[in-house]
């Protein structure tokens, strides 16, 4: 492994460790309000299953699979009596949020190397995660690879102006180097996409964009009525930050 892959690896079990230690923090904090977080996961999983549904019908038989789970993913309430969450914390987040992990069988498996034969599920949910892995073009051809031939994806990441991933390749390299001082914001993902960088991460894979936006002329309105608390929230005026990169595709 070279000296780039291995600080990539670094980066993102240093991801993975903030993400444990985020999700431990968010379960005491709403502890005793589980039907309160339940409501806005229904919300949340009901308006994918809208968007994936005005492409094309989903069959009541339908096999899904969320890549990235985590412990509040849309597959817990996406409404799939054949319902399957990966992600590499999915034991830990079964304690931690019992009152729905449940509900979708769960798997400790990294989105890079999925444990499932190819085609193997009708639909595909990956909302937010590549950006916090090793190797997000990894997991992006793992997507298509256990999806089946006309099957749904849906695919989401956060984008960012282009400074923002010089900002991140920055971090990286004096973390490489050993410097202990951390940016919490590049600590918490291995890469910072631009809107490009996003898009070719699909590239080259059989799929057929059905579906493809963004809301970065949303993140940039936001910011700008937002008063600035910080020297970062000034600079998100002028470059748009953590925009989301949406699309619905189809398997070939």
């Amino acid at each position: 492994m070279g000296w780039r892959q291995t600080a990539l690896a670094r980066r993102a079990a240093r991801a993975l460790e903030r993400q444990r230690d985020f999700q431990l923090r968010k379960a005491v904090i709403n502890a005793g309000r589980d039907q309160e977080v339940i409501a806005l996961m229904l919300a949340h999983s009901a308006e994918v299953r809208a968007k994936l549904e005005a492409v094309r019908p989903i069959p009541g038989d339908a096999r899904v699979l969320e890549v990235g789970s985590g412990g509040h993913g849309l597959i817990f309430f996406f409404g799939a009596d054949d319902a399957v969450g990966v992600d590499p914390l999915a034991d830990e987040y079964a304690v931690l949020f019992p009152a729905w992990q449940s509900r979708a069988q769960t798997v400790a498996a990294y989105g890079e190397a999925l444990p499932f034969e190819d085609g193997a599920f009708d639909v595909v949910l990956c909302a937010n995660v590549v950006d916090h892995a090793e190797r997000p073009a990894g997991i992006a051809e793992e997507l298509a690879r256990v999806l089946r031939p006309g099957g749904l994806l849906y695919f989401t990441v956060n984008i960012h102006h282009p400074v923002y991933h010089v900002a991140a390749t920055l971090h990286a390299g004096w973390r490489a180097l050993g410097l202990p001082f951390e940016i919490t914001p590049f600590a918490d993902h291995t890469v910072h996409l631009t809107p490009a960088a996003a898009r070719r991460l699909l590239d080259g894979l059989p799929l057929r964009l059905l579906r493809e936006s963004d809301t970065i002329g949303e993140t940039k309105a936001l910011a700008r009525r937002r008063p600035p608390r910080q020297i970062g929230d000034g600079l998100k005026r002028l470059f748009y930050k953590n925009a989301l990169y949406e699309v619905i595709a189809v398997r070939a």
